[in-house]
């Protein structure tokens, strides 16, 4: 019979596991090569022909490779899709890439943190935690205390990107690229490296898809889109002018706004999840901390990995000011201390479910901005603090002023000169101590989120025995070419560059995968990197400015085309902002670019091409 269903189907389901049962599997040869657990190609193309599952020989290979595609088998060396030949293929199953260890009888986080049958209000068995293995039970439930609550969303977070019982692969005896985190950069690294066919281990401590897919990008543009809609709805006049009346009162329910936030994450975490890299890409996914040990050896969880060229993709940090009295308070909140109160930085602030009534933010750039403007849309009393006298520092002064402008209309306050002097708990609330203008002020919230920068990821990592240099504030050393002071090693993403972006990160890794790996010659300084805050206005700009062109010698021109002089923008009724280009003077040549304004990220690109 041919198979009439879909991938998922019932008729699908049941070839595959026809299929598995019935090919031959076993150890083959080639060229003085041993391969375990192969089937050959020709011989399954007979036995789907000869089982009915397909019509003809042709009819067979292109359901074959509907399994590969699939994730069910792959070609060994991840060379060939499916072909009627001589070729090896192997099962998923059958690699060891790392997978869940269902021996101890825990499969996911709820199973671990949830037990069935453990004690509870109704029951008189007492509560017992069970027995992981040593060696890791400390790291683990750090891991899941970092991921709050623990509602069936962040469960299934944790399921994908840190498996509670995940076991990791046997060591092959040398990888051709070992990467070290699992962020934007080194999955990217990874899983480049796996497609063209390399023996790839990926090491990673914490959360699968790094700050991005938990506490950046993912989070933060969705907990973005709730605030966007509120304020389009609490915007009366706005709403006025296009002729629509709202009745009644516009309420938040800040608890649902970050369940759908935690939903979403859940969701998209499947791209970036252990499983999916072991099974269907097969990388070998190590869950612990990587240590180098030599020149060309990282040691994680007791096993050494020997490497012919190696990755570290660590990425970076929340930074936090010396303020005197902030990092106990930081400390006391993270470890869930009786009594402690919210200081938060990225990596905890979406762990929140109720909205606090007076929030402040320490740091004007990207992150702490966009944060702010969305709690105070979302019914938040916002003040913002810096010390460098503006906002967005890497942008033009005039252009960071219309956001300015336009979230203090939105009711954030700003304090751009401060001086941190102290925070301390007063009661139930945070006292921020600051001086301004040579006078000190106070100012009481319910919770103080700190956006005042990065720093690199670079200690504990046994760098100095890998002969690679690093600086703990700029990140490791890397020339042109991305490679560290050890020419096998790379760097990549916010532990190595200035430009802490995903999309950074993403690009520096193509280009590593080139470089290590098939003698490339990609360099870093080629890169053009564009960026966006992502506030109402946007901000976004790309290449250099007239201050980096005057110190490099040439002069510039500059033109500028304001929304208000826009059809669409007018019809939109969004004619707040500019595009403002420069071109190197007596050329056509586009040398950078801005843009404030709606859509501002978007628009960006079109000065790339």
């Amino acid at each position: 019979m041919e198979s009439n269903g879909g991938e998922g189907s019932a008729d699908w389901t049941a070839m595959v596991m026809a299929f598995r049962g019935g090919v031959t599997v076993r150890d083959r040869k080639f060229k003085l090569r041993s391969f375990p657990s192969c089937f050959v190609g020709f011989e399954a193309v007979q036995w789907l022909v000869d089982h009915g599952f397909a019509a003809n020989e042709e009819d067979a290979v292109r359901l074959g490779d509907s399994m590969i595609h699939a994730g069910v088998f792959h070609h060994v060396l991840r060379e060939h899709s499916f072909k009627n030949e001589n070729l090896f293929y192997r099962f998923a199953e059958h690699e060891d890439h790392g997978g869940v260890d269902v021996s101890k009888g825990l499969v996911s986080w709820g199973d671990l943190i949830f037990p069935s049958f453990s004690g509870g209000h109704e029951s008189f068995q007492p509560d017992v935690e069970r027995d992981l293995d040593g060696s890791t039970a400390d790291h683990k439930l750090t891991v899941a205390r970092a991921v709050q609550p623990l509602d069936k969303y962040n469960l299934e977070l944790l399921d994908k990107v840190h498996p509670a019982t995940w076991k990791d692969p046997v060591a092959k005896s040398k990888y051709h690229l070992v990467v070290i985190g699992a962020g934007a950069g080194g999955l990217v690294s990874a899983a480049g490296a796996a497609g063209v066919g390399a023996k790839v281990a990926l090491i990673e401590a914490h959360l699968l898809g790094g700050d991005c897919l938990n506490v950046g990008c993912v989070p933060s543009k969705t907990l973005i889109t709730s605030a966007k809609a509120a304020w389009q709805m609490k915007n009366t006049t706005r709403l006025q002018e296009l002729g629509l009346t709202l009745d009644g009162e516009v309420r938040v329910d800040f608890g649902k706004v970050m369940e759908r936030v935690r939903k979403v994450r859940a969701e998209i975490a499947e791209n970036d999840s252990a499983a999916r890299f072991a099974t269907k890409l097969g990388v070998d996914v190590y869950l612990g901390y990587g240590q180098f040990i030599s020149e060309n050896t990282i040691e994680v969880n007791g096993q050494k990995l020997q490497f012919a060229k190696a990755v570290i993709a660590t990425g970076g940090s929340p930074q936090i000011p010396p303020i005197e009295g902030m990092k106990e308070l930081l400390d006391e909140y993270i470890t869930e201390q009786p009594g402690s109160l919210p200081i938060l930085t990225n990596e905890t602030v979406f762990n929140l479910t109720e909205l606090p009534p007076n929030l402040g933010v320490i740091g004007t750039g990207a992150i702490g901005l966009e944060l702010a403007q969305s709690f105070q849309r979302l019914g938040s009393n916002v003040i913002m603090f810096g010390r460098s006298g503006r906002i967005l520092p890497k942008d033009d002064l005039d252009l960071a002023t219309i956001l300015q402008d336009q979230m203090v209309n939105e009711g954030v306050s700003f304090h751009l000169n401060s001086e941190y002097l102290s925070v301390k708990k007063e009661g139930s609330k945070l006292l921020l101590v600051i001086r301004e203008d040579g006078h000190e002020r106070s100012f009481a919230f319910d919770a103080i989120l700190v956006a005042a920068g990065r720093a690199p990821n670079v200690k504990g990592m046994g760098l100095e025995m890998a002969r690679v240099k690093y600086d703990l504030k700029e990140g490791i050393k890397i020339g042109d070419n991305y490679a560290t002071s050890n020419s096998n090693i790379f760097a990549v993403g916010d532990c190595a560059s200035a430009f802490q972006f995903t999309h950074v990160a993403d690009f520096m890794a193509r280009a590593v995968i080139r470089n290590a790996l098939f003698f490339g010659k990609e360099k870093f300084s080629s890169l053009i990197v564009p960026w966006c805050t992502y506030t109402e206005p946007e901000v976004a700009h790309v290449g250099i400015f007239p201050k980096d062109a005057s110190s490099r010698g040439f002069d510039v021109e500059t033109y500028e085309k304001y929304f208000k002089d826009n059809d669409r923008a007018i019809s939109e009724g969004e004619t707040q902002g500019v595009v403002r280009i420069h071109v190197k003077k007596g050329s056509d040549t586009i040398i950078g670019a801005s843009v404030v304004g709606s859509h501002a990220g978007d628009l960006i690109s079109s000065e790339i091409t």
